[in-house]
């Protein structure tokens, strides 16, 4: 997609606004990356699995991605040879638990949502690597004492020796001799070493090594010469035990290195599904709906409303600290509650060009920009900001010319810089294309900027986009009565109050209401009257039949409209049942696969019987398959059951949705190299 355009429409702070919702760093990242696509098929997948999970949510199936951490840097260091430290093997355990968590959570709810079932064959099965971890680490992070023979027997000898010394030292501190040379009747510790705190005038008193003094330099630590020979033994094996901890990290590291393709697919995986539930929870929060997808078919919404300001008008600054740029406040006046006008509109079906006209701040480029912005999320798999039933093509480009263009740096005058725009817009537009175009034929004489406007219009048409224009020139009000395959538009408008209503009217054309407003401004009565007579001789000249064409033209758009919410609504459906056939085609190959599984279940195989609880497994004492009956012993009790009650739990034949998680041997820590 246009890079140009994504920036013009924000389409960043949408970025933002899903990754504020995301529960990882991954699905954080995953936001921050999200993008366009114009594969009508990846786009469809996207917005299924989305509305899958918008389902789980509403059902109270939220998944959990407590301890889920971004660690691919460190499995990517442990794979070339690394050795990671403590805090980072700690920090891949917890990520290894969410994932198992997070495996189990798909597993659940697979069955009712098989698109999130799915995600399963991208998770792998790490429980060794998390028994190997935990069965090292403590929930500290530390190694504990179990984690291998040789340390294990280090620390118990490191233990004795300590008991040894610590013993020596209360005999020097019960010492009366000893006790009146001390700042206070106790030992302690400096780095690894035993040592009485002695008061600076008695340093020499008693024999030792001075390690290090107080800060006021009133106390200094000795090491008793008497604990010497001892102490030295414990440095010693202190290093011996450090040795042996880093063998220890060596290894661990070395399993999380040998598991690192998986893992590193693994953590796709899961960020991709935070990343769903990130999207989920946003068109939650918007009340967004799924967009129809039609490929070549025409650009229908219902209700649109521009997120972006929505999102300013909420308060959800952390994300949208400024309204975006370029649009009004859709208020209607100081005490109002600020809310978002919706709008509808179509495009692509009689007409593939859309020129809407009116006043200044009447919502022409909210309009414009809600358009793209929406076409932008729906191809990112995101739901939109819109009612039910709105419908969009898959563009191969949405093109975007709105605002001030102006650069100083390249001494461009504000036209300048649109003609370059558009002609780059024109260069890339295919018949596949969504261009939008804001002020066409502005920022130059009008009558110039008529013609040309004309002829950038003439132009989009030959190529054969869908295009929609606003502009504020009269002239271009004419071309859509001139061309069947372009209709006008305008922004509505309260002749009463003189205030814009921020909604678009498909078959107007749009007045510039600058008398009645002039004269609500107390302009001269004599000045406006005036300017009336002006007004009325130049319309003298203009075709009589203009107002009954414009008219003509509404209901032919009313009639139009009416068809298109028809079609949408038929799609919709269709799409609806063929959702439905896929998830019975899918029940039918499960029963399949679970009637063959039943068929050659033997007894001492690991069932489950549904109706005594999915957390309940047991197994099977006695099976006959020709009565369909079997006996099930689950705890100390066994069970009476028919064989349709059955689940195997052994597997036995691969069905279509089984998935081989390979599982890694790995070689055990005492065997290793030191």
């Amino acid at each position: 997609m246009d890079e140009r355009t994504l920036e013009l429409l924000e389409f960043d702070s949408v970025r933002r606004l899903v990754a504020a919702r995301s529960s990882s760093a991954l699905g954080r990242a995953a936001a921050m990356a999200l993008a366009p696509s114009c594969e009508i098929e990846r786009i469809h997948d996207w917005q299924a699995i989305l509305s899958e999970m918008v389902e789980v949510i509403g059902a109270g199936l939220r998944p959990s991605f407590g301890g889920l951490g971004d660690i691919r840097a460190l499995v990517r260091r442990a794979a070339v040879g690394g050795v990671l430290e403590l805090e980072e093997l700690a920090a891949t355990l917890d990520a290894l638990r969410a994932i198992a968590e997070l495996d189990r959570w798909v597993a659940r709810v697979g069955d009712r949502f098989p698109r999130l079932g799915g995600l399963r064959a991208g998770i792998g099965e790490f429980a060794g690597l998390v028994a190997a971890i935990g069965g090292c680490l403590d929930s500290r992070g530390r190694v504990i004492d179990s984690a291998s023979r040789r340390l294990a027997v280090l620390r118990g000898e490191i233990a004795r020796l300590e008991e040894r010394i610590q013993e020596t030292l209360r005999g020097l501190v019960r010492s009366s001799e000893i006790r009146r040379f001390l700042r206070y009747p106790n030992f302690t510790m400096v780095g690894h070493h035993f040592v009485l705190p002695v008061s600076r005038e008695h340093r020499g008193e008693i024999p030792g090594s001075v390690l290090r003094a107080s800060s006021s330099n009133e106390t200094v630590y000795i090491e008793p010469a008497a604990i010497g020979e001892q102490s030295a033994q414990l440095s010693l094996l202190k290093a011996r035990e450090q040795k042996e901890i880093r063998r220890i990290l060596r290894w661990l590291s070395a399993l999380v290195g040998q598991a690192a393709d998986s893992l590193l697919g693994t953590i796709d995986t899961v960020a991709e599904l935070d990343l769903i539930h990130a999207k989920a929870r946003y068109g939650i929060d918007y009340a967004m709906t799924a967009p129809v997808l039609d490929e070549h078919g025409a650009l229908v919404l219902r209700g649109a409303r521009h997120p972006l300001l929505e999102a300013y008008f909420r308060g959800d600054r952390a994300i949208v600290a400024e309204p975006p740029a370029h649009e009004p406040p859709l208020d209607s006046g100081p005490t109002a509650p600020r809310t978002v006008t919706p709008i509808d509109l179509a495009l692509g079906s009689s007409y593939r060009a859309l020129v809407v006209t009116g006043p200044n701040t009447g919502g022409k480029t909210v309009a414009l920009k809600t358009v793209g912005l929406l076409a932008m999320m729906a191809q990112s798999g995101l739901h939109v900001s819109a009612s039910e039933g709105s419908r969009f093509p898959v563009f191969d480009q949405v093109l975007l010319d709105v605002g001030d263009e102006q650069s100083l740096e390249q001494s461009l005058s504000t036209f300048s810089a649109h003609v370059r725009r558009i002609t780059e817009i024109l260069g890339l537009a295919t018949e596949r294309s969504l261009v939008l175009l804001d002020e066409l034929g502005a920022g130059t004489d009008p009558a110039d900027g008529a013609a040309l406007g004309r002829a950038i219009l003439d132009e989009l048409d030959s190529i054969g986009c869908r295009a929609i224009v606003t502009t504020h020139i009269g002239d271009l009000k004419v071309y859509a009565l001139s061309n069947p395959r372009a209709e006008n538009a305008a922004v509505a408008f309260d002749d009463v109050s003189l205030r814009p209503l921020y909604r678009l009217l498909i078959g107007d054309v749009g007045a510039s209401n600058a008398l009645k407003i002039a004269r609500q401004l107390r302009l001269p009565e004599q000045v406006a009257a005036r300017a009336e007579r002006y007004l009325a001789e130049r319309k003298t000249g203009n075709v009589p039949e203009w107002e009954l064409l414009v008219e003509a033209r509404k209901e032919a758009e009313d009639a139009r409209r009416r068809a298109l919410e028809a079609e949408t609504e038929a799609l919709r459906v269709q799409e609806v049942y063929a959702r439905r056939l896929a998830e019975l085609e899918q029940e039918t190959r499960k029963g399949d696969v679970l009637v063959e599984a039943r068929a050659r279940l033997e007894v001492g195989d690991k069932v489950v019987v549904p109706r005594l609880g999915y957390d309940r497994p047991g197994r099977l004492k006695r099976v006959d398959h020709r009565k369909r009956t079997a006996k099930v012993a689950i705890g100390h009790v066994t069970w009476d059951v028919s064989l349709d009650e059955l689940i195997p739990q052994t597997p036995r034949v691969a069905g279509p949705d089984a998935t081989a998680r390979p599982r890694a041997t790995y070689k055990p820590l005492d065997e290793t190299a030191d």
